[in-house]
């Protein structure tokens, strides 16, 4: 069983960035998964500080960019966090792989080639259990209740590689919300982070 912290839509806050890292210290979880739009309105971020607290309790960051994060800003979290960037790549832990989708730089749309690249990946996760992040919601889930429609891409990579278990951010009001498409849970996450095993 793998215990995870997944959060999302931290917008720049060292304080929210500091009692996740917490939380995850307290659950003693393996691994922290942040679903995007990490950064937020102030750039300010020096060689990491952000996400500091991860680095120095020694915690397994794994992200995508949302909307709100810059390609630079997903480099530094590589080289001054050691965190790993989801998109276009997948990690295995225990018997679990790992693979996400971002929308750096106000992307707001996934495309066919934002397909291939989680087809790409899902392709080469030979494990039980897989995951599949992503800073935005897929078409005819809850989270439309925001009025903003969800991403078709992402719909038709649930329907089409069925994962085990699809993390979403982006809408902050859906925080906490749990459904299912098929054998795929769903669960929409935010800034208080939610424990889940797998």
């Amino acid at each position: 069983m793998v215990k995870i912290l997944a959060a999302g839509d931290l917008h720049g806050s060292k304080s929210i960035a500091d009692k996740l890292s917490n939380k995850a210290l307290n659950n003693k979880v393996d691994l922290v998964i942040l679903a995007g739009d990490i950064f937020g309105a102030l750039k300010d971020d020096e060689n990491g500080a952000l996400l500091s607290s991860f680095k120095k309790n020694k915690q397994k960051v794994f992200f995508v960019n949302g909307n709100w994060d810059s390609k630079e800003e997903g480099s530094k979290l590589v080289k001054y966090c050691y965190a790993k960037n989801l998109e276009g790549n997948y990690f295995i832990y225990d018997n679990v792989g790992i693979t996400g989708i971002g929308n750096t730089d106000w992307k707001m749309n996934l495309n066919a080639s934002d397909f291939e690249k989680i087809k790409d990946s899902i392709d080469k996760i030979k494990t039980e259990k897989k995951i599949l992040v992503s800073h935005g919601h897929a078409e005819g889930t809850m989270a439309e209740f925001s009025g903003i429609k969800g991403d078709k891409i992402l719909r038709k990579a649930i329907d089409e590689f069925k994962p085990d278990l699809v993390i979403s951010a982006h809408i902050h009001e859906a925080e906490g919300i749990e459904e299912k498409i098929g054998k795929t849970k769903i669960i929409q996450v935010g800034r208080r982070g939610t424990i889940l095993e797998l």
